[in-house]
């Protein structure tokens, strides 16, 4: 067991707290893995107003402190919450940038345009945080553009701090097509060094990129699998940013995300109608039956086709749409879709489980119940992914023996087994291309397997339901790089 830490891990969203996305499942089951194997772990998240005030309970009082954001010194509270002995969270409280409707963007999901300087201010308000309580902190994580400005921060205003001053950074990107990019204008706002507006560092065409800053201050950065790290490093996914990860040489690498298997497993699942293993499949049935009555799909031997996603063309969800009618009108399927996004692909996915009733069924929204009934209930699980970082939901899929349908990108390459058509190995079906007929004969070669090769389905079920993704596994992975962040440490001194 390494030496134990004090991490301070900085985050946009973390369950059970704020979620759109992966981001969060991977904040909050990664610092109660690190706890519990010994580490203090102290999370740093906005309180937005979307939070439950019941959830964030605590016997402690709020932490008043300022924030010097350039020449600016804003206010802040700090709201504490202690999880156990090694894990306490605290919540930014500061009504002007997250006292909002929506944690990203309004109700027109449109991104607020003061973003940078939102995330800006979590990121830096982190850093008085440990200052105010005397923290000393040997490692900073920073998640994703929104708070990779805390290692800028941590190498620039805090080198020289008792608390700070010893501490490493790393910086874990979720999503390279996200990076945060702003017009300069807020530029003494976010309180960088002006030497610092470099292509280097955070000039990017003219405009501040807070990811490729983060990058350049990271001791170490990673990315959440080893397959999209290799496609980062090329022009075609990197989104303009590979030279500069290739710049990190060693300290840039993949590192494979966990799945919190007290939250997804069939066999102990309280949100699904009936649980089961692979030792005993019955209740799979039921759980099927369930989805379909919530669907009003027809009950029938059709396998079910799940999809729960972002409808985004980063997920390949505008070549579903192009390809599903074709699937339903030639295949003995049914398709389950709960997802939002993207206007048009609601609209069109909507009208379609109208034209199809009984075949198609589609929720607009994410709601996490449904969620776990369409794992359980569906017999596959569809992600066309353009790029896919790392990816969640196969894995649950896997879990709960609902065989995944992907394109091989980036952690789906990674998680899932090519099925072996002559010996029946393999964990679900992969396609290499993202085109319409691409998706059409890889459901197809499902759908026949599920009819013609039905014992080659079930073992597939069974050995799928065996691979574990833990967060053990992946948490001492992020122990192992910390390790080398310290050792790796640079240090930058201030210009005056």
């Amino acid at each position: 067991m390494p030496k134990q830490k004090t991490i301070l891990i900085v985050t946009s969203e973390s369950v059970p707290y704020a979620k759109s996305g992966g981001l969060a499942d991977v904040t909050g089951a990664l610092s109660k893995s690190l706890a519990e194997r010994g580490h203090r772990v102290i999370v740093v998240m906005p309180y937005y107003a979307s939070i439950s005030k019941e959830l964030t309970q605590s016997d402690q009082s709020p932490i008043s402190m300022n924030v010097w954001m350039g020449d600016t010194e804003e206010w802040c509270l700090a709201y504490p919450k202690k999880i156990n002995k090694n894990l306490e969270y605290y919540f930014i409280e500061f009504e002007k940038y997250f006292h909002r409707g929506g944690m990203y963007c309004n109700r027109a999901q449109q991104d607020y345009s003061d973003n940078h300087k939102r995330f800006a201010f979590l990121s830096q308000a982190a850093m008085y945080l440990c200052k105010s309580k005397q923290i000393k902190v040997d490692v900073v994580h920073a998640h994703d553009w929104q708070t990779a400005a805390a290692l800028a921060y941590l190498k620039i205003h805090h080198w020289n701090d008792s608390c700070l001053g010893e501490a490493a950074g790393v910086l874990t990107i979720h999503n390279m097509g996200f990076q945060g990019k702003y017009p300069k204008t807020d530029y003494n706002y976010l309180g960088f060094r002006e030497e610092d507006f470099n292509p280097d560092v955070f000039e990017d065409y003219g405009e501040v990129n807070l990811l490729k800053g983060g990058i350049h201050f990271a001791d170490i950065v990673n990315t959440v699998s080893p397959t999209y790290a290799l496609e980062t490093l090329t022009d075609a996914h990197s989104f303009g940013l590979h030279n500069y990860l290739k710049a990190k040489g060693d300290n840039y690498l993949g590192i494979l995300n966990g799945v919190d298997y007290e939250d997804w497993d069939p066999n102990n699942d309280s949100l699904i109608a009936q649980t089961y293993n692979s030792a005993n499949m019955a209740g799979k049935k039921i759980c099927k039956k369930d989805l379909r009555d919530h669907f009003s799909l027809d009950h029938n031997e059709a396998p079910i086709i799940g999809v729960v996603s972002r409808m985004a063309e980063q997920k390949g969800l505008n070549i579903l749409a192009n390809s599903i009618e074709a699937i339903i009108n030639n295949m003995h399927v049914q398709f389950v879709i709960l997802g939002s996004g993207d206007k048009y692909l609601e609209a069109y996915f909507t009208a379609l489980a109208k034209k199809y009733p009984g075949k198609i069924g589609v929720q607009i929204g994410y709601n996490n119940i449904l969620a776990h009934k369409i794992e359980a209930g569906a017999d596959f699980f569809i992600m066309p992914s353009r790029y896919e970082p790392c990816g969640l939901n196969q894995i649950y899929s896997l879990r709960y023996g609902t065989l995944p349908i992907v394109r091989a990108t980036g952690g789906l390459q990674d998680t899932v087994e090519q099925y072996n058509e002559k010996t029946g190995d393999g964990t679900g079906f992969k396609f290499f291309d993202l085109n319409e007929r691409a998706i059409f004969d890889t459901v197809g070669w499902a759908v026949s397997t599920w009819f013609d090769r039905p014992d080659h389905y079930k073992a597939m079920q069974k050995r799928a339901m065996t691979r574990s993704f833990s967060w053990n596994d992946s948490a001492q992975k992020y122990e192992e790089v910390y390790d080398r962040a310290i050792a790796s440490r640079k240090v930058y001194f201030k210009s005056k």
